[in-house]
């Protein structure tokens, strides 16, 4: 049977269950978000002579929860016009309704008695056939669906999405005793292809895949720290972005996340899991508990483990309990890895430290090994799906079993071994049978240690993806240090920026022009897409600001030329150009996607034209380019000044879309022309679709445009006049009037004396010299210097 998901039904609206309503919206799907009535109306209801018959006191704490969450930040929806996708109700009056819906997601509060009592009520009105699941953290599936008819167990299993709905790419799915395999593989490809999301089927054990490794892994810390002396900052600093993992690393998380919400799961694991071989680990030590008697749970009192007093941030000192001022942390061992730019090949020598924090990683690193391997087969018949879970669901870049085979797997047993731990049996089954990894690659697909069969297994689901890593090097066609070019197959190139954070440096754009010439020579198209943490940002603003503190304009005339005529390669090549961005990409990033004949952007893309933190305007065509789509959207009878002014105002205020969808309303993504995909995994396989059919289609090498209607003075005067009114009421500094006049003397052309038809050569020369004059000024250096250092903007 075919299933199409275009109704789902959400019951419970809390944190999370707006959440996941807002991430169905997102993707373009029909919601009926439910929750309880109220008890009574409240005083100012009753005052508005409101009572309990009243539609919005019945549907006030829907309406509240709901509204809570599209104000929070980070947004939980693409666009807030998505949210008209939503409807609310109430349980009591509204339930029937669910009879319309495809899909039945329950999150209610975390009791048993209550989640079986709605699953009762529920089962009235669903239509059989329909998908019931249920977002439990840790419930057994098997005691949620007794009593309940044979077809409602078996559209029934636990959809286990992670908090953030939008952003946390984990979708655990948890069968119960009698869940069908067309719902499990349904709902299994549905969270990769349509939710975006890393799914991975777990076993019906306590607190499933992610949570049972992910609060393990902080239990150990937690205990750990104690033992080694450890201060709260030191055990951030090495369980940051140094290992891959995100920047708020181990406490500032837990802050995050909420001290009470971590120890619920890790009491219901001690509870859960007594035969359990790390069980006393599950124990809540003595500063733990004391931290929850104090009501020191994090962001949401106020205080966890940093607390806010005014601008300061301060630690709490575990041996004291008491905060003081933050201690910076620093180790010889980190040192060591400063030059090595990915995580993954940092973990051999952290292992090695002589310090502190080497001592740390043997320790850490044993413990997770050991554990890890002993719960294979009991949380998953599959090691990959563990790894999976931590990437997902924790934001690590690498999961246990990848850093173990980074280390080596004969050297993580002697770390384990030293901790006086043992690893499952089935690791030295796996070396005895020849298998020194427990992942290798072939052909360009990813495989995996199968304890089974005792062979590498193929890991299922890669046919939708393409994996840059695992084709880097066999099918490398040409590179350089910023730039790798691909055969992607099919006739189609890619090319991968590998320069840091990548940046648009010399080596990007010598990769962008060779990638063109090997396109038009002998391929059908390009992709520009990389699978970095950032699609980039920018250009590589220390050369330019080494070229402007030394005075060789002349170079850097020619530095900005060589970006330009790059960008104009990229629209006016003879084989067609994808741009694949995705995550930040800003400033010459935004411009090299501006130009291609299409963007095929993630759903997570963060883009826009930034210059002007640096005390500069887009140089590498972005400030023409804007220019071009605002005469383009010229129309008859229009205010043609109002439309010049929004592209304007898009790069004076440094506009960055907080999604792709954003990216419409200031004019980067174009409708009819760019696509967007949820699933960032899927992006590369969907740019060389992309770009095969454009090859197909007979592609045509575009004529240069001499057609730009500019305003010339009549635009400038009223961009004058703005500018004057915003430094007079002190909304921007004087070095702020002086960037947006320039700006504005581009995107009007200069000032010509009547509207003009302008070639974009003539845009570009103009933005040229406004760059280059701009970098000519003290006060936009000390803008460049200060984001160097301090990685923020300056406003001076």
């Amino acid at each position: 049977m075919k299933r199409i998901i275009k109704k789902v039904a959400v019951i419970g609206s809390g944190i999370m269950g707006s959440g996941i309503a807002c991430h169905f919206a997102n993707i373009g799907v029909e919601v009926l978000l439910l929750d309880i009535v109220p008890k009574e109306p409240t005083e100012a209801e009753m005052k508005k002579g409101l009572t309990l018959e009243s539609k919005i006191v019945r549907n006030r704490i829907v309406n509240e929860h709901l509204a809570n969450a599209l104000k929070s930040k980070p947004s939980p929806i693409y666009h807030q016009k998505f949210a008209s996708r939503i409807t609310t109700g109430n349980t009591t009056d509204d339930l029937a309704k669910i009879a319309e819906a495809d899909w039945i997601i329950e999150v209610v509060v975390e009791r048993l008695d209550i989640k079986k009592s709605v699953f009762e009520q529920i089962e009235k009105y669903r239509k059989p056939g329909t998908l019931i699941t249920s977002n439990t953290s840790g419930i057994p599936i098997h005691f949620m669906n007794e009593g309940r008819s044979e077809d409602f167990q078996q559209h029934f299993c636990g959809t286990h999405f992670f908090n953030p709905a939008r952003y946390l790419k984990l979708f655990e799915i948890i069968p119960g005793p009698k869940t069908s395999k067309e719902v499990l593989d349904f709902l299994n490809n549905y969270g990769e292809q349509f939710l975006g999301k890393t799914s991975v089927v777990a076993k019906d054990t306590p607190a499933f895949i992610g949570n049972r490794i992910g609060i393990f892994g902080i239990q150990s810390l937690f205990h750990l720290v104690k033992e080694m002396g450890l201060t709260v900052e030191e055990v951030d600093k090495l369980t940051g972005p140094v290992i891959g993992r995100p920047k708020s690393a181990t406490f500032r998380t837990v802050d995050v996340v909420g001290l009470d919400t971590l120890v619920h799961v890790a009491n219901g694991l001690y509870e859960g899991v007594p035969n359990d071989e790390a069980h006393d680990l599950f124990k809540l030590p003595d500063f733990i508990s004391k931290m929850l008697e104090n009501k020191w749970l994090g962001s949401k009192t106020g205080q966890g483990f940093y607390k806010k007093v005014d601008k300061d941030i301060l630690s709490l000192d575990l041996n004291t309990l008491e905060y003081r001022p933050n201690k910076k942390a620093s180790f010889a061992t980190l040192e060591l890895t400063k030059t090595i730019d990915i995580p993954i090949d940092r973990f051999k020598v952290l292992i090695t430290g002589k310090d502190k924090a080497g001592e740390f990683y043997r320790k850490n690193f044993g413990a997770m090994f050991a554990y890890v391997s002993n719960r294979v087969p009991e949380i998953t018949d599959d090691l990959y799906k563990i790894d999976d879970a931590m990437k997902a669901g924790f934001g690590w870049e690498n999961g246990p079993f990848e850093i173990w085979d980074a280390i080596g797997v004969e050297k993580g047993i002697e770390l384990l071994k030293a901790e006086g731990l043992s690893n499952a049996q089935w690791v030295n089954d796996m070396l005895a049978s020849g298998n020194k990894t427990f992942y290798t690659v072939k052909e360009g697909a990813s495989y995996y240690y199968d304890i089974q069969s005792k062979s590498q297994k193929k890991i299922p689901g890669q046919d939708a993806f393409i994996i840059l890593e695992n084709i880097r090097e066999t099918k490398k066609v040409w590179g350089n240090s910023g730039a790798i070019i691909q055969d992607l197959g099919d006739g189609i190139l890619n090319l991968e920026f590998r320069s840091k954070m990548n940046t648009i440096g010399g080596d990007v754009l010598t990769g962008i022009n060779k990638a063109i010439d090997l396109a038009e020579k002998e391929y059908n198209g390009l992709v520009i897409g990389n699978q970095g943490a950032n699609f980039s940002v920018g250009a590589n603003i220390g050369m330019i600001f080494m070229m402007a503190v030394e005075q060789e304009y002349d170079e850097l005339n020619m530095a900005i030329k060589l970006f330009q005529d790059t960008m104009m390669r990229v629209r006016y090549s003879s084989t067609p150009v994808v741009v694949a961005p995705h995550g930040m990409t800003l400033g010459g990033g935004c411009e090299m996607s501006l130009h291609a004949d299409k963007i095929v952007a993630a759903a997570e893309t963060y883009i826009g034209l930034v210059e002007f933190g640096v005390g500069v305007i887009p140089g590498g065509g972005g400030s023409k380019e804007m220019a071009l789509r605002a005469a383009d959207q010229f129309h008859k009878d229009d205010v043609e000044l109002n439309v010049l002014q929004q592209y304007f105002l898009a790069i004076a205020m440094a506009k960055v879309s907080t999604s792709a969808y954003e990216a419409f309303d200031t004019g980067i993504l174009q409708h009819g022309k760019d696509v967007i995909v949820v699933n960032k995994d899927r992006q590369i396989a969907e740019a060389k679709k992309h770009a095969l059919l454009l090859a197909e289609a007979g592609y045509t090498q575009p004529i240069r445009r001499k057609d730009i209607k500019v305003l010339g003075k009549q635009a400038l005067g009223m961009f004058y006049v703005g500018t004057d009114q915003m430094t007079a009421g002190h909304f921007i500094s004087e070095h702020d009037k002086k960037i947006a006049n320039k700006l504005a003397y581009v995107m009007a052309g200069g000032d010509l004396s009547e509207s003009t038809l302008v070639s974009e050569q003539y845009l570009l020369d103009i933005e040229r010299e406004a760059f280059l004059s701009l970098c000519t000024e003290r006060r936009t250096l000390e803008r460049i210097q200060f984001m160097l250092t301090k990685g923020k903007p300056l406003r001076n």
